[in-house]
């Protein structure tokens, strides 16, 4: 099976929410559309459903025009940010309720029941209700009714965002397995990169109801076609510096200048955006071949394990993540250290024309 969205576009009161997006979605994948608020995710998952109709363009399950089909005529299920449960049924009656719908023999419904219960660990809770769950346990619950339909296109918009830290972390490794057991279509929403990192699949980054870049998680990652797509898949923020080479040394903004090595060296002369990841960034004094820049402390976070050092540089603030607990206090002077072949270099339209060579570099 295949879902495809061709040229849609989706306008509400005269105002574009999708702009021109073509997508195809296969049976067996998991297809992560990342975006921040706003950049046309649940707006594309509602066309994908069948809930909204594009203003313009198609909607296509294996080559066949949808665009009109109502939802209720389609293979969907879908599980939002909050927990959409029947409060007064147990978690059984809550998970076999979409097959008694479908008017399920009361042995099959049994089986399947079963089986989406084990696969999602809830088989010691089926007869609670769900208020007598937690909240990861409310968001399996929901997930389990979604998947028990059997449907061949399941769409997670944000499911793990209103849980707790150690919540979110439990089921985020949970649901790759869930996703392969499956074998249907998923499409999960998410506002966080970190989360298409560890859900891997397919990221679509997603920018004001376009589709900026898609492919495959960990290349969309360290390849980003354009300066927005790094930006978007970058958490913290991602460093921005401009730079412009000449002859053989490259000018920073701000007056720092140095030999044109590393990916600098095959540029032509010209003015360039350089773009770096906060764990991009070294701490040190001295580092043969790196370009140092003086930049003022004016926060650090420390989460344990990492320092996030929080910087301003001739009016730009960068964050710089450290392994370990480092303590620098505010208005400390430090050298923020970047290796040229460590970058992301991007031309005056914002294309990429430079990354780095090595993946373990970015990764």
């Amino acid at each position: 099976m295949t879902v495809t969205l061709d040229h849609v576009t989706r306008s509400v009161d005269g105002i574009p929410a999708i702009r021109d997006v073509s997508l195809t979605l296969e049976r067996g994948t998991l297809s992560v559309l990342l975006g921040p608020t706003l950049s046309g995710k649940t707006s594309t998952m509602r066309l994908l459903a069948g809930l909204d109709r594009p203003t313009t363009g198609r909607v296509l399950v294996d080559g066949k025009d949808v665009t009109g089909v109502d939802v209720r005529q389609r293979s969907v299920a879908m599980v939002y940010q909050q927990f959409i449960n029947y409060p007064s049924f147990t978690v059984y009656e809550n998970i076999a309720s979409p097959l008694r719908v479908q008017g399920k023999p009361r042995a099959e419904i049994e089986k399947s029941v079963q089986e989406v219960a084990k696969l999602l660990k809830l088989e010691p809770y089926l007869e609670r209700t769900p208020l007598q769950l937690s909240g990861g346990q409310q968001q399996r619950t929901a997930i389990a009714r979604a998947l028990v339909k059997g449907a061949d296109l399941v769409l997670l918009d944000e499911p793990l965002a209103n849980l707790d830290y150690k919540l979110r972390e439990e089921l985020r490794t949970e649901l790759p397995r869930i996703f392969e057991a499956s074998g249907a279509i998923f499409v999960y929403a998410t506002t966080e990169p970190s989360e298409a990192l560890l859900l891997g699949g397919r990221t679509v980054c997603m920018w004001q109801g376009e589709v900026l870049q898609a492919g495959e998680t960990s290349k969309v990652y360290r390849h980003p076609d354009t300066l927005r797509v790094a930006q978007v898949f970058s958490d913290p923020p991602l460093n921005i510096v401009g730079v412009k080479k000449s002859s053989g040394s490259v000018q920073y903004a701000g007056g720092v200048q140095a030999p044109a090595s590393g990916l600098y060296a095959g540029l032509a002369d010209g003015t360039y955006r350089v773009g770096f990841r906060a764990h991009q960034i070294e701490v040190a004094n001295g580092i043969a071949g790196r370009h140092a820049f003086q930049a003022t402390v004016t926060v650090t976070e420390i989460t344990g394990s990492e320092s996030f050092v929080h910087l301003n540089r001739e009016a730009s603030n960068w964050v710089a993540v450290l392994h370990g607990v480092h303590e620098f206090p505010p208005g400390h002077v430090l050298d923020a250290v970047l290796d040229p072949n460590n970058v992301f270099v991007f031309d005056g339209s914002g294309r990429l024309v430079a990354s780095p060579r090595s993946s373990s570099a970015v990764m």
